[in-house]
This record gives structure tokens, C-alpha cells and sequence, in this order.
């Protein structure tokens, strides 16, 4: 900013008492007691060009200075303003090189306006730009003229903040938008479930007891329009006593272990029903999803395929267990943890089959590799023991289940020694050799019986571990801890190899 003139300073000095007549406005520089001269009213007086300065930092976010043909003549930036910093070198450049092509434009309209002495010329906000056009900060300025030689000063206030916050306000809009719609989606998709579903389905807040809502199986059911229906008391459309909270003793049977359903009695004539109370909590508040069935159908609801299953699961006297294709116990039901002494199905959850079996993982793949060729196997016997008990006799029979898409067992195990004894075995092939061999007492050398013995009882397992194996040679000879070469031989030797089975 160019300093004022000398005669400005003298008159300046000059107006202490004095009253100096502008129009209308009449201003007066009076003295206090202590000779501090102060401003009464009028006109402004004159400001000395560094206090100027400073006031207008202060005003305004930024001040310019301006030719009347845009050349910037000074910059006074507000030193809370983080925005403008580094603006010196606008200094003696025209500001149109500092401003966008659109702000260009509109900057030369306001400025024309300005020049021609256009009464009240509005404020016009401005988009800044470097020379990559990369800045694109907006700034509202104001005209005002400020001396007689044509200089105009420009007030500038910082529109980024308001720009944020009005980008921010966007962004918030839009993400309401989108969750209504979202909303109405969710809204639509449980209004179609609501009604395509048979049950009579009512949702009741526990803190109130009012029906919050209710598809149209129950409105029929209760006898009122789904309109009346919600908002109303749920406890109103039974036929119960005033001093029993029937909300509360719904939301207290929902948590109980008890697997029955909730009896109650419609108000009026509409029989009696069964309630299976479910409890959730949405936005903070506990609600209850309730399902009435007339006294009779949820008895022939729940006995369906589903319950009987899980009914013998639990109080059969076969023990279940539930096995991954990797060998996790996934669930056993109470007569598998009678087998094995086992307190909990929980200390079982999570660990391998095969630890239970006498012979291992051997016992699990001979028996997981024939149900997954055939789908199931039957009567396979070996030995189980938990922690602490001792090996029990059983047998065991597998079935391969798919759920989804993952591979599952079944196995079913019955204790040996409850087996009833009148189904006795078939006559083992191998007899014939036992009694060969009693009757070489006398014939024959002890050394001669006990190779021939020998000879039997390796006979005896070969032919046991095959059956087992389902002719499987690489199971049976896993079993018996040989080779598959030494069992080729062993088997050979015995003549029990099948010439219509592959040698591989």
C-alpha cells in the first residue's frame, strides 16, 4: 500500500478539537485528561499505513492490492490464515495469472462493474489456482477504493472451510440415501418373508410388551386386523391373568434349557396355542420373536424327521460320532463318551478319531478309505480306550455324509461284549488247518508242530487283516506292519491270492 500524502499528515495533526464536516457525517477527535486523542463518532479517521496494514491481516483472511488494470500491487496475508502462505510473488504480476480461466472471466465483469462506479457491487468469490492449475482454492472478495490514484483493495475471506463442510454435508447426504435404500431393500425382503411364510409371526418388545409386528397368519390367527394388531398389548390377546407379565415369562423361557413350546390361551374363542419364543436385542432394546402354532400342530410340527433323528442321537443306545474327513471329533453323543469315560463331548471336540482306536490311524483309513469308495462299512471290529479306561471291544460301522461342501463321517459303534452271543460266527476257513495240526501230536516233531502252528496262525491274520481291509492289500499291509512286497509273497505263499483280482 502507497502511504498517504503530507498534507493527509498535517490535516491529520491538525483536527485535535476540531470538528471536520464530510456530507452528513461529522467526526471529532477529542483529548482525555492525559492528552490521548480518541475517535467520537463520524467518519474514519486517518490510519497511519502500518496500523492499516495490520488491521486489515486482521480482518480479512488476505488483502490485495490492485491496479485498476489487475496488476497486484501488495499482498497482506492474516498470519492465522494457513492457506495463503508464499503469495509474495504475486507482487507486480497481474492477479489474472493467479486465478482460474473460469474465475478470469467473471473476475473482469465485477472489476468493469467496479470501474464504472456501479452503486453496492457484490462481493464475488473467486477460484485460485498456481500455474498448474492445481490449487483451486476459493476466496469471496470485495472492492473497495482506497486511494485517488486508482488503487483498489481487495478483501478476501477463505471459502475452503465452508467448501469442506459443505463437500462433507454432501457425503453425508448421499451415505443417507444410500442407506435408505438400502433400508427400503431390507424393509422390502422382510415384508415378502413376512407373508410368504405360513407361521403366524409376531415381534414383541420386551421393555413395553407392545406388538411391534406381525405378518397376516397371525393377524387371522389372533383374530384382528394386522393394523389393530400392532401397538397393541401382546399379553391382551390371551386369556391370562392380569398379575402375570406373559411377556416376561416368554423372554425367561426363551433362555431356558427346556425345548417345549409355550402354552397359551387366546382371548375369546380361539383355542388354545403353543409359543416358541425366540430372544434377540436390536438398537439396545430386547426383543422377542415369537411363533404361534394351534395346541396340536406344533406337535406334529416338531415331530418330523429333524427331531427324531436328533431324539436318537441323544438317548440312543449306539454310540454316534461325527468325524471329519481329517479325523476331528466334530460331536459324540452320551453313550460314545460311556465308552471312553469321558465327562463332556467338549474335552472330545477338536481332537483325532484315531486316538481312540486300538490300531490308530490304521483302523481309521482302512475304515474311512472303504466308506469313501462305497459309501459305507459295516462290522469293522478293533479295540477303543479313552484317557483313563481301559480297551473296550467294539464294532464299528462308517457312513460318508456330504454336508455342503464339505466331506463328513458317521460312525456308529456298539460295544462287543453287548452283543448278543446266540449270533455266533461262521466256521473260520482256518479250522481245518487247526485241527491238521492237532493231529500231527505223535506223528510229528514239537519243532515240526510249532512250524506248522506257525504257519496257521501267520494264515489265520493274513486272511483276518484282508477281510477287514475289504481285500484292500495296502491297508492289510499296513495293518500287519509289512510291506506290500512281503505281503504279495506271504500271500502267494498261502495261495490266498484271488486270480481274478489285479496284481497292480
Amino acid at each position: 500500500m502507497r502511504p498517504p500524502s503530507n498534507n493527509a499528515r498535517r490535516r491529520a495533526d491538525q483536527v485535535q478539537g476540531l470538528s471536520h464536516e464530510d456530507g452528513q457525517s461529522k467526526s471529532v477527535l477529542s483529548v482525555t485528561s492525559r492528552g490521548t486523542k480518541y475517535w467520537n463518532s463520524g467518519a474514519i479517521p486517518l490510519i497511519a499505513p502500518e496500523i492499516l496494514g495490520d488491521i486489515i491481516a486482521q480482518v480479512a483472511d488476505v488483502g490485495v492490492v490492485i491496479s485498476e488494470d489487475g496488476e497486484v500491487l501488495s499482498v497482506l496475508v492474516n498470519p492465522s490464515a494457513t492457506t495463503f502462505k508464499g503469495l509474495d510473488l504475486w507482487e507486480g504480476n497481474d492477479i489474472r495469472n493467479f486465478l482460474t480461466d473460469e474465475s478470469n472471466r467473471k473476475f473482469d465483469v465485477r472489476l468493469a462493474e467496479f470501474l464504472d462506479g456501479a452503486e453496492n457491487v457484490r462481493p464475488i468469490e473467486l477460484n485460485h489456482a498456481d500455474g498448474s492449475q492445481l490449487w483451486g482454492s476459493p476466496v469471496r472478495y470485495s472492492f473497495h477504493r482506497i486511494g485517488p490514484d486508482g488503487a483498489i483493495l481487495l478483501l478476501g475471506r477463505d471459502l475452503q472451510p465452508i467448501a469442506d463442510m459443505q463437500q462433507q454435508l454432501v457425503e453425508a447426504q448421499l451415505t443417507l440415501e444410500r442407506d435408505y435404500e438400502d433400508n427400503r431393500g431390507f424393509d422390502t425382503r422382510f415384508r415378502v418373508l413376512m407373508e410368504s411364510v405360513s407361521d403366524a409371526i409376531v415381534f414383541v418388545s420386551v421393555h413395553t410388551g407392545q406388538v411391534i409386528d406381525a405378518n397376516s397368519a397371525a393377524a387371522t390367527l389372533i383374530d384382528r386386523p394386522s393394523d389393530r394388531a400392532i401397538g397393541s398389548n401382546f399379553q391382551s390377546f390371551f386369556d391370562v391373568k392380569k398379575s402375570v407379565d406373559m411377556v416376561q415369562a416368554l423372554a425367561n423361557h426363551a433362555i431356558s434349557p427346556s425345548q417345549k413350546p409355550f402354552s397359551a390361551m387366546l382371548d375369546g374363542k380361539g383355542g388354545q396355542v403353543e409359543i416358541v419364543p425366540v430372544l434377540y436385542r436390536a438398537a439396545g432394546e430386547k426383543m422377542l420373536l415369537c411363533r404361534l402354532l394351534p395346541a396340536g400342530e406344533s406337535v406334529a410340527r416338531t415331530d418330523d424327521l429333524n427331531s427324531n433323528v436328533l431324539e436318537l442321537y441323544h438317548a440312543g443306545p449306539e454310540a454316534i460320532v461325527f468325524v471329519s474327513d481329517t479325523g476331528d471329533i466334530l460331536s459324540a453323543n452320551d453313550a460314545f463318551l460311556d465308552i471312553l469315560h469321558v465327562g463332556h463331548d467338549i474335552s472330545l471336540r477338536g481332537r483325532s478319531f484315531a486316538d481312540y482306536l486300538q490300531r490308530g490311524t490304521v483302523d481309521f483309513k482302512v475304515m474311512t478309505e472303504n466308506a469313501q469308495r462305497a459309501g459305507r462299512m459295516r462290522n469293522y471290529a478293533t479295540k477303543m480306550a479313552g484317557d483313563y479306561g481301559s480297551p473296550r471291544a467294539v464294532e464299528i460301522s462308517v457312513t460318508k455324509l456330504t454336508a455342503g461342501s464339505k466331506l463328513l463321517f458317521a460312525f456308529v459303534i456298539r460295544d462287543a461284549a453287548k452283543i448278543d452271543p446266540s449270533q455266533s460266527k461262521a466256521t473260520s476257513p482256518s479250522d481245518d488247518s487247526m485241527r491238521s495240526v492237532v493231529e500231527l501230536v505223535g506223528s510229528a516233531t514239537l519243532k515240526d508242530i510249532v512250524a506248522e502252528t506257525t504257519n496257521v496262525v501267520e494264515k489265520m491274520c493274513i486272511e483276518t487283516a484282508v477281510e477287514l481291509t475289504m481285500n484292500n492289500r495296502v491297508a492289510a499291509a499296513e495293518m500287519l506292519g509289512l510291506s506290500r512286497q512281503s505281503l504279495y509273497v506271504k500271500l502267494r505263499k498261502f495261495d490266498l491270492l484271488n486270480r481274478d483280482t489285479d496284481d497292480e
